[in-house]
């Protein structure tokens, strides 16, 4: 009673108090309450008692549903029968109570009947016993229809901590009970005020796919009054909710069902077809017609294989189709979408269904169908270039509802990309161009309204990768337009876009040269503005790329755009994020250079950025080692730019020699800046990526450089940089010396820092680079890293680190044992088996070990898929052995949490693994496990507690 009473005066807390700190107090105490053994007892209690309030009653509620789900295991197994007989009490006390707490009572049955044995309710399982208790007590029928609602939907609630066997035996349980629950259901239809509550039941006991012949469901007495229920004048959202259901259940995935199902389709489309007409009555309520909506999409969807053959029926059913896609309420016609792409996808990419012929019937028949929605796509893309464009009060708006107008726009995008994949792009671009004209003719060629000119020039940039380089007739012509726009913001960073987006074509074009100049004058005027510099410089990137060439010859002209962006004191705008755009598009005119040219442009590159580092480290390393991070990185951000897109060996090689007094004042002022030296190792790796071997006498000095500065300062990105260097320079027997000396100084150096688990916790980045590192040493230079003694105390290291919870480091680690797992299926690897496995089997045990401590909960179910690939590497690898070691580890998890059954279907997995059998159908026995040994908290910490000991014993070389 004391506890009830303290539960009572925390939820009184929780609700009531003025104190936030005393309600957040309260509400870790009850989240805290809800794991504890009492929370059965006292949550029963006082649902039982008559004086609870709504609150007590909603939260106890809850928190026996909880438990039912999650900690059933708890319980002793003489405690299940007066659970069952005190749930069934409240179900039935509750059925005229608030709502909320009956569902959280239905939904602790439902969990209860996943959990128990089928006979547990008597001969006819749980569905017979709410038949024979109806029929006793009809009074309790709405609660006993409720409880019939949610049942099916229990069989895919994961929250449920129930073993994967008993989750299928449920379903199956429920499946051979299906015929009773629709008599059920049937009968309960003659019941006053109660046709929509058996119709949301009936909807859910369809989501068990297949158990009912279609042509059975076709005249059910339960399908036909959800049909008319459509008829109502106030929408039944059960009648839908079925409907749908029943369109899910008849969907067509491949022509042998299509026979099968025929009968329900049948039945099915007519009585959608017949609510056309509602899509356009304004007296209907916008819910009613987006339900109407969602029918039409549905049927569209489940469907698509039928209406792809072009039929006479199909053609009417894709008309109803772009009546939807017409509606004025974007999120009413984007349901369509999901259609127009997978119709899009019959038509282009699969093969129709031919009875008789070869290929060329095929092809014929494809033609065909592509004639047949030929007008449709052309209307749809009508229907939907409208509603891009900006609505008047767009300023105005929300900043959270011009996200979703953007996100809009872009789902837009992909709707006339569909439509550009089945018409031709070439086709599509006339209709908008026709669009953009009338814009032009209605306004007398004076925009003032720039609205619809904007979203018919968005429409054209959306499916500008689908229109020829030769279009000779539309594209000439939009792009002398583009020059007469006003630079209205909205409409000016559209123009920039679509420039950008059509660079490849004004390359290809023959009078594509002869537009180039002024648009690098419209992209430098969006440059001037804040609201379109970003779309103007990506823009100018485009077409520096794509029309590289016919650049060179102005080189001059952009070299002053570019100086002006990089400075920073002309009237540009462009942010120091926006000018790596201008950066890049230089760099990449300049690589189209002859090399005698070449390494001249690149100073004038490199000069304007390099000034202000110099002009900084002359002042003296006091004010190098004061100076914001930032005032350094914008400037060694874009010499990573510039080595990385200047594709001239030499010359980038010559730069980075040059420039390496820069450089080194920076390393060694400034080594205790992580930014910095993020930055600075980016521009030195993209440099050696780029100059490769070229790069070898600068190289030297960097790697000393770091080399040393890693010792007291313990930079990751010192790593990378190195990762590069060996990806390089590591086959090379010149190198051989010095990289094993530099990779034993950076490994000894790493392996000292992460020597315990909260090492990896507090330094992910820091194991994540060591092991990227360690894996490219593994395929770059096997002959230094195997024969080293860094091999050794990198495995013991990763074994520690391996269930770091940071993605990638942990990631990096396993890829990192999983590549020395697989060292013999390369010819060059084979060479190291032997010092792998003197390495690895003395260890074997306990990183298999490890490895399944991983896999049953030690890092997130989002990783299965890394840990099992990992764990399977080290099966092929070592057979029987790994067999063996996996036995040894899964004895360790006690009975309760996984059952002897469980634990041998695994350990058949690896078996066949181990005698070379395919992936293919083993995973599930693998994940089975882990799933059992995470189905709830309490598991979890046993199987954890058993597999990984607070001290593991790693073996010491």
């Amino acid at each position: 009673m004391e506890l009830q009473n303290t539960v009572k005066e925390a939820l009184n807390a929780l609700y009531h108090h003025p104190d936030d700190a005393v309600r957040m107090q309260a509400d870790r105490w009850l989240q805290d309450f809800q794991r504890t053994i009492d929370a059965w007892q006292v949550a029963d209690n006082l649902l039982h008692d008559t004086s609870s309030n709504i609150e007590t009653l909603i939260f106890c509620s809850q928190t026996l549903r909880s438990k039912v789900q999650r900690d059933f295991e708890e319980l002793p197994s003489e405690a299940y029968r007066p659970l069952q007989v005190s749930l069934i009490a409240l179900l039935k006390s509750f059925y005229k109570g608030p709502p909320k707490v009956r569902t959280q009572i239905s939904l602790a049955v439902a969990a209860l009947a996943v959990h128990v044995q089928e006979e547990d309710w008597g001969d006819g399982g749980i569905v017979g016993w709410i038949r024979d208790d109806m029929n006793s007590h009809p009074e309790f029928i709405p609660s006993f229809l409720e409880l019939l609602q949610v049942l099916p939907e229990e069989v895919f609630n994961y929250k449920i901590a129930v073993r994967p066997d008993r989750r299928r035996a449920f379903e199956n349980e429920l499946a051979s009970r299906m015929e009773t629950a629709i008599n059920i259901l049937t009968a309960c239809l003659s019941i006053n005020g109660l046709v929509e509550q058996v119709l949301e039941a009936f909807a859910s006991w369809l989501r068990l796919r297949h158990r009912i012949p279609a042509e059975v469901l076709a005249s059910h007495p339960l399908v036909l009054s959800a049909f008319s229920n459509l008829n109502c004048d106030v929408l039944s959202e059960a009648a839908v909710n079925v409907i749908s259901e029943l369109i899910h259940y008849s969907a067509v995935r491949g022509s042998e069902r299509v026979s099968s199902q025929m009968p329900l389709i049948q039945a099915i489309v007519p009585r959608i077809m017949s609510l056309k007409a509602h899509l356009r009555d304004t007296s209907k309520d916008e819910e009613d017609i987006k339900a109407i909506a969602r029918l039409f999409a549905d049927m569209a969807d489940a469907y698509v294989e039928l209406i792809a053959t072009g039929s006479d029926e199909s053609v009417m059913i894709v008309q109803a189709l772009l009546e939807v896609a017409s509606h004025p309420e974007f999120n009413i016609a984007s349901m369509t979408f999901n259609f127009w792409h997978n119709l899009q996808i019959m038509l282009i990419e699969r093969d129709p269904d031919v009875a008789h012929g070869g290929e060329a019937s095929k092809e014929a028949e494809r033609i065909r169908r592509l004639h047949v929605f030929r007008p449709s796509y052309e209307s749809l893309v009508l229907l939907v270039s409208i509603k891009v464009e900006y609505p008047q009060d767009y300023t105005d708006l929300s900043r959270e509802d011009q996200k979703d107008f953007m996100q809009m726009r872009y789902a837009v995008a992909d709707a006339l990309i569909d439509a550009a994949l089945v018409l031709g792009g070439d086709a599509i671009l006339k209709i908008l161009f026709m669009k953009l004209v009338e814009v032009f003719n209605s306004q007398k060629n004076h925009l003032t309204d720039w609205r619809p000119a904007e979203a018919a020039l968005y429409s054209i940039r959306a499916i500008s990768d689908y229109v020829s380089t030769a279009e000779g007739e539309v594209m000439p012509q939009i792009m002398a337009l583009l020059q007469k726009l006003p630079h209205q913001p909205q409409l000016l960073q559209t123009v920039c876009l679509t420039i950008g987006a059509y660079s490849k074509w004004l390359d290809a074009a023959p009078n594509g040269l002869s537009f180039l100049p002024s648009f690098v004058d419209i992209l430098v005027n969006g440059m001037s503005f804040e609201e379109t510099a970003a779309a103007a410089a990506l823009a100018f990137r485009h077409i520096c790329d794509d029309c590289k060439k016919k650049l060179c010859m102005s080189l001059d002209g952009l070299f002053q755009i570019y100086q002006r962006a990089v400075r920073g004191d002309g009237p540009l705008k462009v942010s120091p994020e926006e000018s790596l755009h201008l950066v890049e598009a230089l760099s990449m005119v300049v690589t189209e250079l002859p090399s005698e040219h070449a390494k001249k442009a690149l100073e004038a590159l490199c000069m304007p950025v390099v000034t202000p580092l110099q002009e900084i480290i002359s002042q003296g390393p006091a004010v190098l080692g004061q100076k914001p991070a930032r005032d350094l990185t914008v400037h060694i951000d874009r010499l990573a730019n510039i080595f990385r897109y200047v594709n001239h060996p030499e010359a980038v090689a010559d730069a980075v020699q040059n420039l390496w007094p820069v450089f080194k004042a920076i390393f060694d002022i400034r080594p205790w800046d992580t930014r910095t030296m993020e930055s600075l190792c980016r521009a030195c790796k993209n440099a050696v990526r780029t100059s490769k071997t070229l790069m070898a006498v600068s190289v030297g000095v960097m790697l000393e450089e770091i080399q040393g500065l890693y010792k007291q300062h313990q930079q990751p990105c010192f790593l990378y940089l190195s990762s590069e260097v060996v990806k390089i320079f590591g086959s090379d027997p010149v190198c051989a010396n010095y990289l094993r000396i530099l990779l034993e100084s950076l490994f000894n150096h790493t392996t000292f820092l992460l020597t315990n688990f909260q090492d990896f916790t507090s330094r992910p980045d820091l194991a994540d680079d060591c092991f990227l590192l360690a894996s490219r040493c593994i395929r770059y230079c096997p002959h230094l890293f195997f024969q080293s003694s860094i091999f050794p105390s990198l495995v013991d290291c990763s074994m520690i680190g391996i269930t770091v919870q940071h993605r990638e480091a942990s990631k990096s680690i396993m890829s990192f044992l999983s590549d020395v797992f697989d060292i013999g299926n390369s010819s060059q690897g084979k060479a190291y088996i032997s010092i792998r496995d003197s390495v690895l089997i003395p260890r074997g045990p306990t990183i298999t070990r490890i490895l399944i401590a991983a896999l049953t909960g030690a890092l997130p179910i989002s990783r299965i898929e890394t840990v099992t690939y990992t764990l399977l590497a080290l099966t092929r690898a070592y057979g029987l052995k790994t067999l063996e070691w996996a036995k040894d580890s899964v004895s360790l998890i006690p009975p309760n949490a996984a059952t002897e059954t469980e634990r041998t279907r695994f350990l058949q997995a690896l078996s066949d693994i181990a005698s070379g059998s395919t992936m293919n159908g083993l995973i599930t026995p693998i994940e089975e496990l882990s799933e059992v040994c995470r189905r709830n908290r309490s598991v979890q910490e046993i199987v954890q507690g058993a597999l990984r000991p607070h001290e593991m014993k790693l073996v010491s070389t």
